[in-house]
């Protein structure tokens, strides 16, 4: 528990700390930017790499060799080059990925590959997870490095819905909606905010459901078929909208109701809703519009 509660606050003290950051660079964009930090930001290198190439002679400023890595370059009015190719400044980057299981939502991770090393193709290296999927939660996920935004949507004054699908072990109880919708009260003492729960659809389970424990052995997940539900033969399809974004709180939150959760996936959240055409581990960027709605939270 401990090693988790402390995962979870270097998750947010990262995230936060490259949100200061990005308004830091905010501000600075009003102005000039150094030419090493221009070239690093747009992952050229690092900068004792970029003022390397610089000696060499490998970089120019409006057409004129520059080997002074503390060159001031006016954005977006300097051009600059790097062995003959142009490189223009993108100050934020967004990114929709479908996040697959197995992959942590992390920028770095000594054990698992992270949902930064998805991304094959940022002009930026600053970008971050906007929230966090479990290991095993699959779904939408957004990568930016627009501090303001994910303070926006991370933020639990602005209640932003957030919406998943889950597969749970037996059949939801129909007082369960109204429960949820009155603001479920967990064994733990936790009150959650009023959330929307809708059932599906209940099917028999069968062998390809393969109840089994998760990859990061989160206890609200099912671990065998003699969990809470004993040996319950049926499972239950529900859309689960919750405004915060408490730890494991969608698996809490079924398991609460005895329907402990067998698979789940985010669908949207707030105006953000996951491309059906991305397969699990794809992505895109985001397209205007779809930032345009962001920024309007």
């Amino acid at each position: 528990m401990a090693k988790k509660s402390l995962h979870k606050r270097l998750y947010f003290f990262t995230v936060f700390d490259m949100i200061e950051d990005n308004q830091e660079r905010s501000e600075c964009l009003e102005k000039e930017l150094r030419l090493d930090k221009f070239l690093a930001d747009m992952a050229q290198g690092s900068r004792s790499q970029i003022r390397a190439m610089a000696k060499n002679g490998l970089i120019t400023v409006n057409g004129v060799t520059e080997k002074r890595p503390e060159r001031k370059i006016r954005i977006p009015d300097d051009m600059v080059t790097l062995a003959g190719k142009p490189v223009s400044y993108t100050v934020m980057e967004y990114f929709m990925l479908n996040k697959p299981k197995g992959v942590v939502s992390a920028t770095e991770d000594k054990r698992h590959k992270t949902v930064i090393d998805l991304i094959q193709t940022p002009s930026r290296r600053d970008l971050f997870p906007v929230g966090r999927l479990d290991l095993d939660t699959e779904g939408l996920l957004l990568l930016t490095n627009d501090g303001a935004l994910a303070h926006r949507l991370l933020s639990p004054k602005k209640q932003v819905d957030k919406v998943y699908m889950a597969d749970c072990l037996g059949e939801v109880p129909g007082t369960a909606i109204q429960m949820f919708a009155k603001g479920l009260i967990l064994p733990d003492g936790l009150c959650c905010l009023p959330a929307s729960l809708v059932i599906c659809g209940v099917r028999q389970r069968n062998v390809e459901d393969g109840i089994r424990p998760p990859a990061d052995n989160t206890p609200p997940f099912v671990k065998d078929t003699q969990d809470a539900c004993g040996t319950d033969d049926k499972i239950t399809t529900v859309r689960l909208t919750i405004r915060e974004g408490k730890f494991h709180q969608v698996k809490r939150m079924m398991e609460a109701v005895g329907c402990p959760v067998l698979s789940l996936k985010r669908l949207s959240v707030g105006p953000l809703t996951l491309d059906p055409k991305l397969l699990p581990g794809e992505y895109r960027r985001l397209t205007k519009k779809e930032v345009e709605l962001l920024n309007r939270l």
